[in-house]
């Protein structure tokens, strides 16, 4: 009960909603306005996917990195050409893939064999390893994501992206299929494919760590912002 003469007062809180965040749209017209730093936001928010996806189409962590930086470029010269009807991600998506089969064609003519490889330095999986487990469990996971990111390599390729966009990144059967541009059907039998190819090789072990594949810590987002951000600067500085 409130005492005489004193008014009551109702606790309330004080702490400030989160800030929403900036949709795909204001950031590519941030862009187009000359906001370096709103492109830097673009290729954070996106980093981590089409890197991945890079990587399950080279099948090699440098060639994906190099793959996805020249990607950027391209969208950072050709983003007036988006158009709004489609996902940012799938038109991002589309670049990297082109890039990466550029790379594919070239390096067959040269007959160079890509590496099957699962990391530049072996260390860099032990870098980023889940840090509330202890040591014995970290390292585990860390050669069952190795294991696992080798059996993905061998899936044929058309296999292979659709594995990583549907289980990796959890992308709905229609944004495979826009960003790959095949039926839905195609992508519903290529992704059940490629989980039992992988549950004969793996067994039980794929349900484990599958999420974990082709890790992208904070130091590859960073060098991958920084280099592009330098390309653009470089480029800026001789028109």
């Amino acid at each position: 009960m409130t005492a005489p003469g004193k008014t009551e007062h109702t606790a309330t809180n004080t702490s400030r909603p989160p800030a929403p965040a900036v949709d795909d749209g204001e950031i590519v017209a941030r862009v187009l306005d000359g906001d370096l730093a709103a492109f830097e936001l673009l290729m954070r928010r996106h980093n981590r996917r089409l890197f991945r996806l890079a990587r399950a189409t080279l099948r090699d962590d440098t060639e994906a990195e190099d793959a996805l930086q020249d990607a950027y470029l391209h969208a950072y010269r050709q983003l007036a050409q988006f158009r709004q009807d489609a996902a940012l991600s799938t038109w991002l998506s589309r670049l990297v893939l082109n890039e990466c089969f550029a790379r594919l064609r070239r390096n067959k003519r040269r007959q160079n064999v890509i590496p099957i490889t699962t990391a530049s330095d072996p260390s860099e999986l032990d870098n980023v390893a889940d840090q509330d487990v202890g040591p014995d469990e970290a390292a585990h996971r860390a050669e069952m994501r190795r294991l696992i990111e080798r059996e993905v390599d061998r899936l044929p390729a058309d296999f292979r992206l659709v594995f990583i966009l549907r289980c990796v990144e959890e992308m709905s059967v229609e944004e495979v299929a826009r960003c790959m541009e095949i039926p839905a059907a195609t992508v519903r039998s290529r992704y059940f494919r490629a989980r039992a190819l992988l549950r004969e090789a793996l067994a039980d072990a794929a349900q484990v760590v599958e999420r974990d594949l082709y890790e992208f810590g904070g130091w590859r987002c960073d060098r991958v912002v920084s280099s592009v951000l330098g390309r653009i600067a470089t480029v800026q500085r001789r028109s």
